[in-house]
């Protein structure tokens, strides 16, 4: 099965928002058959800071909408904005 790696910027709901709390929640929060995979946090200004995310699902259809609305509906998020998506690659043994 073929495995994709989609790289998402996630924007602050407010600017007070707890954007630790925010990586957490969607870790936990994924569908199942996804995950985090790798996270870091954007400086956007003023102290603000959004999310860049790599999720890990399967290349399946409607996965990737099943995705973009489960972090939509994670609390502390506002925006998000699919920046990349791309095949997972294997490695050779």
């Amino acid at each position: 099965m073929t495995r994709l790696v989609a790289r998402i910027r996630i924007l602050p709901a407010e600017a007070d928002s707890n954007i630790d709390e925010v990586i957490q929640t969607l870790k936990n929060q994924v569908p199942d058959g996804m995950e985090l995979r790798a996270h870091m946090k954007e400086p956007i200004a003023f102290g603000l800071q959004a999310i860049i995310g790599d999720f890990v699902l399967n290349d399946d259809e409607g996965q990737m909408d099943k995705l973009e609305e489960s972090i939509k509906n994670t609390g502390g998020v506002g925006e998000i904005e699919v920046i990349n998506i791309s095949r997972q690659s294997v490695k050779m043994k």
